[in-house]
């Protein structure tokens, strides 16, 4: 058993009926229909992916990787979800105890949903797990410089632009810059978890 099972973490209700919850087993189909939907509209700010990663068996490997993760307490993946459709992830990445106590964030949404503040609402959700359930001192981000939509929302949710970080991501087939956030989300120790 993990450091925190993803189960024991609830859903988060978010505006216009959606859902934050942990990504679980089956989710495959709907994740890969959620990328196909997005392909172009993440092309600028993701890695190249090999072709599997378009596949349902690529997707399904993928999620068995994230499900070890959750289950080891190293990572939170979170779909963002109306109904049955996954409409965009939020992922605590990199998690570690000890002094440190942090995660990496990670996001996205659906193109449908740009500009509607649901990607706000998600990065104040998980802010509130990684600090009351999960118990993390801090939450690290990172965007390319050009992602003004992404600053804005990591400046709604109290995160402060600490560095940038140069050629620190090979994205969309070149090397790119990443301006550097972060959360302190409480001044507690470290629990013993």
């Amino acid at each position: 058993m993990g450091l925190y099972p993803a189960k024991m973490i609830t859903s988060s209700a978010l505006p216009g009926g959606i859902v934050l919850r942990p990504l679980r087993d089956g989710d495959a189909p709907a994740l890969l229909d959620a990328y196909l939907r997005n392909r172009e509209h993440l092309r600028p700010w993701d890695p190249e992916r090999p072709d599997s990663f378009w596949t349902l068996d690529g997707q399904r490997t993928k999620l068995d990787s994230v499900l070890h993760q959750q289950a080891d307490g190293t990572l939170l993946s979170c779909a963002i979800q109306r109904d049955e459709l996954v409409v965009g992830c939020v992922t605590l990445n990199t998690i570690v105890r000890g002094p440190l106590c942090s995660a990496n964030l990670g996001y996205w949404v659906d193109v449908a949903e740009v500009g509607r503040g649901l990607a706000s609402a998600a990065v104040d959700a998980i802010c509130r797990i990684a600090d009351q359930d999960l118990g993390l001192h801090r939450i690290q981000a990172s965007t390319n410089p050009a992602n003004v939509a992404s600053q804005r929302v990591l400046a709604k949710n109290g995160f402060e632009q600490f560095g940038t970080a140069r050629n620190y991501l090979h994205i969309n087939g070149r090397w790119q810059d990443s301006h550097f956030y972060q959360r302190i989300l409480n001044d507690r120790p470290p629990s013993p978890r």
